[in-house]
């Protein structure tokens, strides 16, 4: 895997960095915390963001500080060799996809220096225009499931879009009642997902209700048994993946050719990988769509800009941040967001 020329052969001085907790309690009944990476030389900084779960894992790289030997002079392909050659953890982490949301970090904070100290923005780098960002919001509906989420939300902001998460205690009567708000994009089964808090069975029964409840829904990551491919069958152009897709090796081992999938640039674990998977999926006639990770900080901007210029008409999953809030207040932007590159760096809003 190899960047694109332009980005690969960029000049980048490292003088040193620093890290930037950051905590929010947000809509799925947790607080989130994630690290700001702030990389400074030649009189700018570039930061991107460690989008790793477990705020154990947060903690122990807060205390340990600055201790990564980054300082120096490089291209962003040769810093993206030293990362992948660094341990950047303190202790080891608590779940392996967790090392490559680190390391999205670390070279997406190094492409936004690179960038900023080389004068220019990075749709301008790759010869892209950006544009207008179609996005939903991700949604769970509470334990007890209920239509609260969505009416608060819908309440305030009517044109409103989501993408909501199945799960086994749904009945007729709540999927009747969100299919009356007309908002439904997407459908999130979960199903690939194991030792999570949002793990969700393979449930036939919920499959077939929501599956045919909502015909024109994309329907992410269902856990595939002999009775749901029964389900689902008819409609595999509709099914699309998330959690197992790191890179183009997984979008090839799919069970079937996927029409679109989900890609999230901190699980795609770093530049070469994520810049790989846009350029399979473009050959390949895949469309694509963002993917967010409860991002507090730059990192939600970008997905937001890389949304904006590989895939900004398809269902993204990049929400401003607001609208995560257990209580989204008043004036959040609506979709389609504007573009709102900056003209240097990997910069959005």
């Amino acid at each position: 895997m190899s960047l694109p020329d332009v980005l690969a052969r960029l000049p980048l001085h490292i003088e040193g960095y620093e890290l930037e907790r950051l905590q929010r309690d947000v809509s799925s009944d947790f607080t989130r915390v994630s690290t700001h990476i702030r990389l400074q030389g030649a009189g700018e900084e570039g930061i991107g963001e460690d989008v790793t779960y477990d705020a154990e894992d947060q903690d122990a790289l807060q205390e340990a500080g600055a201790i990564q030997p980054l300082d120096g002079k490089w291209t962003l392909d040769s810093f993206c060799n030293h990362v992948a050659a660094l341990d950047l953890w303190p202790r080891p982490a608590l779940r392996p996809p967790s090392v490559l949301y680190r390391r999205w970090a670390y070279e997406s904070a190094a492409l936004d220096l690179a960038l900023r100290q080389n004068g220019m923005a990075l749709h301008e780098a790759l010869g892209r225009e950006p544009r207008p960002v179609t996005f939903v919001v991700s949604l769970r509906l509470g334990n007890p499931s209920t239509l609260g989420p969505v009416e608060t939300r819908l309440a305030r902001y009517p044109t409103l879009k989501f993408k909501i998460d199945p799960t086994s205690d749904w009945d007729e009567d709540l999927i009747a009642a969100l299919v009356q708000t007309g908002a439904v994009d997407s459908v999130d089964f979960k199903g690939m997902y194991t030792g999570t808090v949002v793990d969700q069975p393979a449930d036939p029964v919920l499959y077939r209700r929501v599956v045919e409840a909502f015909p024109d829904a994309w329907i992410e990551d269902p856990k595939l048994t002999p009775e749901t491919e029964a389900v689902l069958a008819s409609v595999h152009d509709r099914i699309t993946w998330d959690a197992i897709i790191h890179t183009v090796d997984d979008v090839k081992a799919l069970p079937f050719a996927p029409k679109m999938i989900n890609v999230k640039p901190s699980r795609a674990g770093g530049l070469r990988p994520l810049f790989a998977l846009y350029d399979h999926c473009e050959a390949n006639g895949i469309g694509m769509y963002g993917g967010g990770q409860f991002e507090l900080g730059v990192g939600r901007g970008h997905i937001q800009y890389l949304a904006s210029i590989f895939h900004p008409d398809t269902p993204n999953d990049v929400a401003p941040g607001g609208y995560n809030d257990v209580d989204p207040v008043d004036g959040l932007p609506s979709s389609p967001l504007s573009v709102q590159a900056h003209p240097t760096g990997f910069r959005w809003g």
